[in-house]
């Protein structure tokens, strides 16, 4: 008979599909959640004890699947035989590669990084001595097959059952809470943990202002109001909560998911008198550059000690992919670093539903950097460039080579952009900047002469009118070869439809309360800078995460924390490895509701090189009007 008639014989329907819900809740919240990955599939197959090789797994995730539900995974398991000491001890016959009648560590911790999950030869080592009777570092199955192997055997199929009965244990009870949570539904409605975007709390509060006030009312009265990242709801769940149990597999160890949830309910509050404030400003953008982050930096110099309040917000034609507005946030540093070697001084964490963000701080007397950054959730590398292309030149009647209309209105909008000061002209320096973005050059003496010689100036600066000239001078120049002009709309963001989705205007607006005669510099459009100590600006970011966010330690690693920061917009995964070793962890973020990430999928296997910080994820919310929130899981490699 066999395997799979003997099974159907001895396990009816009803325990069967139990047996799979099990298998797949412990996984999943709901069986209504799908699969989504090959490795997912085959997680869950090793959940239900079946060990399906490279070849099954392919003939149930094609290349054209995208997921599977749980009805299909019934039906796998139906296809599909569990996994029998038969089976074990034919591949263990195949693991003994030298045919002496042992299998060796070397042996075994080849086949065991060949082929599947990939072991560590310590967790091989741990494998054999469970079994290993003699300690002679070696299995015998050869001399004595049946009572040796008998062992091994025993082992494996026991770590199986062992991890059904937990499953079966842990369904029962996620029924029997959500049975009881069902009940009283009504009584916990308002307790319940949620993830609101400051946006829908921006309407909520228009709606009714009563509203700030009763949820404020849990503070006892003439208590300080709390900083936003402190009245996170980010927490680690209680493992005493049967939901939250470390998921059992008798190959993967995981940890708890993280799960990130944010109560925001106030708007952007700018100071009172900020109208009194010495008012400081600037325009900028941010570039995507072959994957790379490029924009526009910034040096402040303050002569006396002041407070502070800076703004950055996208401007109007700044929309992500998804029609969004792209994030944009500040982050202040010192022009060197502090006694306790920190450059960080300050950055942008609250922002109010148009998607302006702001930061209050007190300066002393200094020179400071003002950096732009976006977390890259909504600005991304476009996936592909439309085949055709959009006219930029035309003929008039005179056979004179001109500029489309749609063309021009485009040079209006970058012209507008590259106004950085706002007053409606073109300074050297601006035009300066937008030569370097586009060509990569500085504008020599003699050229920014011919400049002055092919076009009228006002006060020693460009107008529109005269950078419009200089673009139908350039067509006319080139006979109409617009390989030029594309080099520039490229360089400026824009794709061959002439709209702009590799650039992110943004205004950046700086007030000082105690201080009248402080300078706003812009100093380069390019890539982030090197900073004392050999730091990256990733490097500077991720400190400030750490020291702001929330830890959580990654099971099965003492030396390696994942911490979790969240603003008004957007929350980050920031992985810290203490220890000697390169660590290799697997992230997956695809339970996550209603979010967008930096990256392309939620499920990435990252390297953390020992004693350093990665920034393993950024994310926000898809859709601004929904809860949302984050849940993390993280493996071991």
């Amino acid at each position: 008979m066999s395997r799979r008639s003997s099974r159907s014989s001895t396990m009816d329907q009803g325990e069967f599909i139990l047996e799979c819900k099990a298998a797949y809740l412990s996984m999943f919240d709901s069986i209504k959640e799908k699969i989504e990955s090959q490795d997912s599939l085959l997680e869950a197959l090793q959940q239900t004890g079946r060990n399906p090789s490279v070849k099954v797994l392919k003939k149930y995730w094609t290349n054209d699947t995208d997921e599977l539900s749980f009805d299909d995974f019934v039906d796998i398991c139906r296809k599909e035989p569990v996994t029998t000491s038969d089976d074990l001890m034919k591949a263990f016959r195949k693991i003994d590669i030298n045919g002496d009648g042992y299998i060796s560590l070397e042996e075994l911790h080849k086949i065991l990084t060949s082929k599947g999950e990939k072991k560590s030869k310590s967790e091989v080592k741990t494998m054999i001595d469970e079994v290993d009777e003699n300690r002679d570092g070696r299995l015998d199955y050869k001399e004595e097959p049946v009572l040796r192997y008998s062992e091994f055997c025993k082992m494996v199929m026991s770590t199986t059952e062992e991890s059904k009965k937990m499953q079966r244990k842990m369904m029962e009870r996620k029924e029997k809470k959500k049975k009881q949570e069902i009940e009283r539904r009504g009584d916990v409605s308002g307790s319940q943990v949620s993830v609101r975007s400051t946006a829908s709390s921006v309407k909520n509060q228009e709606k009714s202002a009563s509203q700030a006030n009763i949820e404020s009312g849990n503070r006892s009265e003439g208590s300080p109001p709390i900083p936003a990242q402190r009245k996170s709801l980010l927490h680690t769940a209680s493992s005493s909560d049967p939901d939250d149990l470390p998921r059992p597999s008798p190959r993967v160890k995981k940890d708890k998911s993280r799960q990130s949830s944010v109560s925001r309910s106030h708007k952007l509050d700018e100071p009172k008198n900020l109208r009194e404030w010495t008012h400081t400003k600037s325009k900028g953008s941010f570039f995507m550059e072959d994957g790379s982050l490029i924009c526009h930096q910034y040096d402040f110099n303050l002569p006396d000690d002041s407070k502070i309040w800076i703004t950055m917000q996208p401007q109007k034609a700044s929309r992500g992919m998804d029609s969004n507005p792209v994030d944009t946030s500040v982050f202040i540093l010192r022009d060197r670093p502090d006694e306790d070697g920190n450059l960080l001084v300050a950055f942008t964490e609250h922002r109010d539903g148009r998607g302006k963000y702001g930061v209050s701080c007190d300066l002393s007397a200094g020179k400071y950097y003002i950096m732009p950054y976006t977390t890259g959730c909504r600005f991304k590398s476009r996936k592909s460039e439309s085949e055709k292309e959009a006219k930029l030149v035309s003929q008039d009647k005179g056979g004179k080579y001109v500029i489309t209309k749609a063309f021009r209105k485009v040079l209006e909008d970058i012209f507008d952009y590259s106004d950085l000061d706002g007053n409606g002209f073109m300074s050297r320096k601006e035009f300066n900047l937008f030569n370097i973005r586009t060509s990569g050059e500085e504008v020599a003496d003699e050229e920014w002469q011919v400049v002055e010689d092919r076009i009228d100036l006002e006060d020693g600066e460009i107008t529109k009118a005269g950078f419009l000239q200089l673009n139908e001078l350039e067509a006319e120049d080139s006979e109409g070869d617009t390989e030029d002009l594309w080099t520039t709309l490229v360089s400026m963001g824009y794709n061959k439809q002439l709209i702009m989705d590799q650039a992110c205007p943004f205004q950046l607006d700086v007030y000082t309360e105690d201080c009248d005669d402080a300078e706003l510099d812009v100093v380069r459009v390019d890539s982030y800078p090197t900073y004392p100590g050999d730091l990256s600006f990733d490097d500077i970011i991720s400190k400030s995460f750490i020291k702001h966010g929330e830890i959580s330690r990654v099971k099965g690693m003492k030396d390696l924390c994942m911490y979790t920061y969240k603003n008004d917009g957007w929350a980050s995964l920031v992985l810290d490895n203490k220890s000697h070793t390169r660590v290799r962890v697997e992230l997956d973020c695809s339970r996550s509701e209603n979010v967008i990430s930096n990256h392309d999928s939620l499920q990435r296997t990252l390297r953390v090189d020992p004693g350093s910080t990665l920034i393993a994820y950024h994310l926000m919310p898809e859709d601004e009007d929904r809860d949302w929130q984050v849940k993390c899981t993280e493996t071991i490699r």
